[in-house]
């Protein structure tokens, strides 16, 4: 999602937050707006993980499974 897609959500929402009756509903509306005007955080990529056992024996090597 781009800054102009949330710049928009967040005005749609807080237009439905003002329209809004329920305070209940107009609180959840406001922080929904809110989470939209944030800046996401940067993260860093995880690292790759080895799902595989180097000691186990492969079926290819007659080994046998379980």
């Amino acid at each position: 999602m781009d800054d102009e897609f949330n710049k928009q959500r967040s005005i749609l929402i807080r237009d439905l937050a003002d329209k809004a009756d329920d305070p209940f509903i107009k609180r959840r509306l406001l922080d929904l707006a809110s989470r939209y005007e944030r800046r996401p955080v940067k993260t860093k990529p995880i690292p790759p993980v080895s799902l595989s056992w180097p000691d186990a024996p492969s079926p290819k090597d007659g080994g046998e499974a379980g």
